[in-house]
């Protein structure tokens, strides 16, 4: 099958078994940015405590910018990797200031969608996922957030080549899916691959791709 008819395929029938996703304000992409470095290997829980408990020791984020680093990294130690997160808000926050004069990212509207991703991965710690979630989500530009549920459902359906790593698996996914399915592809396949494309033990008589999915085909055989 063409790869755009697949992908146009299975979009129809994600919507068809989970609805099409209402579109939801986000938060500036400062916010979003930040909030997207703390999700990096843990869980939402975890994300959103560090978050707000980062936001409630330091009201803005020029403070956090300032702040001694060792307060910032206590701040968001629950999400995991502190050691990590917290220089890699701090760089980026520093990175903002300097060549904006202050610190927002409203100004990547205005590039093209590879020039804003560029951009964004130019920072320490920022890769293509998080790159792609600040753009999609904040700024509303068609770019295609590849996490790992969708890397490994992607991988199991057959719409990507098996070896493509996940980096090289944003481009590739935007360019077959239509960039107006983006939104409700992305948050579709995420919760397909929470509910029933499952890492250890995949659901898939329940899975509603399952006559088009190439891993279902070599089971059944």
């Amino acid at each position: 099958m063409n790869k755009k008819r697949f992908a146009k395929e299975i979009h129809q029938q994600l919507v068809k078994e989970f609805g099409q996703p209402a579109w939801q304000p986000h938060h500036p992409p400062v916010d979003v940015l930040v909030s997207t470095i703390l999700s990096q290997n843990t869980n939402d829980n975890n994300r959103d405590a560090a978050y707000e408990s980062l936001r409630a020791r330091f009201p803005t984020w020029e403070e956090v910018r300032e702040a001694p680093p060792e307060q910032v990294i206590e701040a968001v130690r629950i999400a995991g990797l502190a050691n990590q997160k917290g220089p890699a808000i701090q760089n980026a926050l520093r990175v903002i200031s300097e060549e904006r004069g202050k610190i927002e990212l409203d100004f990547l509207s205005s590039l093209s969608i590879q020039e804003a991703s560029d951009w964004l991965v130019s920072l320490k710690g920022v890769g293509p996922k998080t790159a792609a979630i600040v753009l999609l989500f904040s700024l509303n530009m068609p770019a295609f957030p590849v996490d790992t549920h969708i890397y490994r459902v992607t991988g199991r359906l057959g719409i990507r080549p098996p070896r493509m790593t996940a980096a090289r698996a944003h481009q590739y996914l935007a360019e077959q899916f239509p960039p107006e399915t983006y939104y409700p592809v992305h948050l579709n396949l995420i919760r397909l691959g929470r509910e029933i494309c499952k890492a250890r033990q995949p659901l898939c008589q329940q899975c509603p791709l399952r006559d088009i999915c190439e891993y279902y085909e070599k089971l059944d055989k």
